[in-house]
């Protein structure tokens, strides 16, 4: 385990009590590229997460009814501030939004932060956060058999059984190109490392990542959230609220590899068995020829799926200080970045 994780870790539990949300606001698993060098979110079978929809299409929003958007004040512990109705954000429309100075421990904007949501891949955040923690990022994995536990029509970072590469890669091609087989590939390498006189196979490895996972955000404060797969894809028993994604993110943004990693645009990266890759960040923010780009974006984390819509992560550096967004819910591919930017225009 690293040195000063366990620190860390306590400032972000520290930090996460002092969160306010507000009420609720009335009414990224890409098909398979030729090559590496494409965006998985271009063009999407499924962005993400789960389903099939076209770039330019609507997202079919749907929330099964344990996961619907019910006040969690009493479960969480946050008193509940709703941000005025003349300063709501009117369009796009979103299912939440929530921004928050890291280093003020204040919360800018609330609406909507309990509701809970499927998080997409968004979750890839806590499975870095977890693999970090068990795993040094130069320590070199193998990919193996577990790519078997992919789902079809995923988003790919295109490495294949038998390439040997370093944490620090593995996680840059599962954050930026929103990779499902480096997730997996992350997850059942984390659990034997943690786990060194346990023979595990495959799917007892993933089993023993999943309960870390729903450990590690519980250390967090993450009360009204669950995780059930390490890459984001729907299921009815995997949720999270805005407010509990703003505790993971800012725990993720002061991880250095992390921030680091999200932080970048595109990667070239010649891997330790010898495959050049090249992995591209999803997230419009950071793309400087793009009409969403941000220059004090600092990364984070896109995702989608059916039951998520789309949704965003984002970090920003303004005035010496951090800052972090979420963004869930989201009926359009760009309307993320656009309620985004608007979010980060609030930043005084």
């Amino acid at each position: 385990m690293k040195k000063n994780k366990g620190i860390k870790l306590l400032a972000a539990v520290i930090c996460s009590l002092l969160l306010a949300s507000c009420s609720s606001k009335p009414a990224d698993n890409a098909s398979p590229a030729p090559s590496a060098q494409s965006s998985p979110e271009s063009s999407f079978s499924m962005s993400e997460g789960k389903a099939s929809i076209d770039e330019n299409s609507s997202a079919q929003i749907s929330v099964p009814d344990e996961v619907s958007g019910e006040s969690q004040e009493e479960s969480s512990g946050f008193s509940l501030v709703s941000t005025p109705n003349d300063e709501i954000i009117q369009s796009p429309l979103y299912r939440s939004a929530v921004l928050y100075c890291v280093d003020d421990n204040a919360i800018l904007y609330n609406d909507g932060a309990e509701i809970k949501t499927a998080p997409a891949s968004m979750t890839k955040l806590l499975t870095a956060s977890v693999m970090l923690e068990h795993m040094s990022p130069d320590d070199i994995v193998t990919v193996g058999s577990e790519l078997s536990l992919v789902h079809p029509d995923s988003s790919l970072c295109y490495i294949e059984q038998g390439n040997r590469l370093t944490v620090r890669d593995l996680l840059t091609g599962m954050l930026l190109n929103s990779g499902n087989d480096a997730a997996y590939t992350a997850a059942v390498n984390t659990a034997r490392a943690a786990n060194p006189d346990k023979k595990l196979d495959d799917r007892e490895a993933l089993s023993i990542f999943i309960n870390m996972m729903n450990e590690f955000a519980a250390r967090l404060g993450m009360n009204d959230s669950h995780f059930t797969t390490p890459e984001g894809w729907d299921d009815s028993d995997q949720y999270v609220t805005g407010a509990d994604m703003i505790k993971l993110c800012s725990y993720a943004i002061n991880e250095p590899v992390i921030r680091k990693i999200v932080g970048t645009f595109r990667k070239n990266a010649v891997i330790e068995s010898g495959e050049e890759l090249t992995w591209t960040n999803t997230n419009s923010l950071l793309d400087p020829t793009g009409s969403y780009y941000l220059e004090n974006a600092i990364g984070m984390k896109t995702g989608f799926t059916d039951n998520a819509g789309y949704c965003l992560a984002a970090a920003y550096k303004k005035n010496g200080k951090t800052y972090v967004s979420v963004v869930t819910g989201c009926k359009g591919y760009d309307d993320r970045f656009e309620v985004s930017q608007k979010l980060y225009l609030k930043i005084q």
